[in-house]
Parts: C-alpha cells; sequence; structure tokens
C-alpha cells in the first residue's frame, strides 16, 4: 500500500491532529517522507470533500469548508452561533499577533476582554499556550486546530495579509467605515 494512503488511513483514525514525528513513528519512516505523503493528499484533495488541515507541525483530515452546510444539514445541527464584533476583533488580534498576551490584546483594542477571552477559551477557538517571563506572569494565548476548520483554514498561514496602513485624513472613509468591512 502506498505511503500516503497508510498516512491517509492514520489520520481519518486520529481523534485529532497528530504530529509529523508520530506519523513518522508509527509507519517507521522519515518525516521527509510523511510531509511528501502529506503534499500528494493535499494535491488529491483538492477538488474532494475532505482536505489537510495544519496547525504548526500538527496535522488532521477535515472535511472541506465548501461542504460545511450539507454536513450541518445532514447531521441536523443547529446553526452555528455567530461570533461577536469584540470576539472577532479580539480573535483577529490572537490570531495575526499569536502569542499574544491578554495586556497585549487590551492595548490595541482599548478594552477590557476579560469576558471576550473566557468566551473564546469556552468555545474552544483559543487556548493558553503559556506565560510571559514578565511581572504578573500574563497567560498567552493562541488559535486552535478548532479556530482554522471555523474558518476554513488549512494554517495560520492562509489568514489574509493584515492591512496596517492608517487611514488617509481626506474624510473619505472613517475609521469606524473601515471596520464596516
Amino acid at each position: 500500500m502506498p505511503l500516503s494512503s497508510l498516512v491517509e488511513s492514520l489520520l481519518f483514525v486520529a481523534d485529532g491532529p497528530v504530529g509529523l514525528d508520530q506519523l513518522a513513528s508509527a509507519l517507521e519512516v522519515k518525516t521527509k517522507l510523511i510531509e511528501e505523503a502529506l503534499k500528494e493528499l493535499e494535491a488529491r484533495y483538492e477538488s474532494r470533500g475532505l482536505k489537510i488541515q495544519r496547525s504548526g507541525d500538527r496535522i488532521q483530515l477535515t472535511t472541506a469548508p465548501a461542504a460545511a452546510s450539507s454536513i450541518e444539514r445532514f447531521l441536523g445541527l443547529e446553526a452555528v452561533a455567530h461570533l461577536s464584533r469584540p470576539a472577532l476583533e479580539t480573535l483577529a488580534i490572537i490570531a495575526y499577533k499569536q502569542p499574544v498576551s491578554r495586556p497585549q490584546i487590551e492595548s490595541l483594542r482599548g478594552v477590557n476582554c476579560d469576558g471576550v477571552i473566557k468566551s473564546l477559551l469556552s468555545k474552544g477557538l483559543i487556548e493558553e499556550v503559556g506565560r510571559v517571563e514578565a511581572p504578573g506572569r500574563p497567560i498567552i494565548f493562541s488559535t486552535t486546530p478548532d479556530f482554522l476548520q471555523h474558518f476554513g483554514l488549512s494554517s495560520v498561514s492562509e489568514l489574509p495579509p493584515l492591512e496596517t496602513a492608517a487611514p488617509e485624513s481626506s474624510g473619505d472613509a472613517s475609521h469606524s467605515d473601515l471596520l464596516k468591512g
């Protein structure tokens, strides 16, 4: 059986993201060969209902985002709860700046983020990944594989480029209008 088929089988039965080293160890091959097999699977899945999702060096077999509504209907799932604007803003900061601490997030947003962070943690979209070596040792946060799956991404590198240019002061578009996007 081809290595890519064996990798596919292991990803299919895994209950979550799997490390490259774990796949290589289970199949008794080098990590480089696992990467080649994953590239082959990614190419094979381009026009199919499955995709390879990457989160760092961890890999997971997931359904294609385009199939989400059909899958929800088939499984009888309720409509996915939409994220509030503050939750989306906080999540965007974490996604682009990760790993990031609560004080850094609050500095960028200009408001307290306790409730929003608690909500994102409970939804599994972010996770605690450590502490900053600074006074108070604030917790640092990063996105999770569930974040990638929720937004139909294979990795955070697929996020659109961050636009950092300040709005023109000509009055054409206010900062508020830009956020309405």
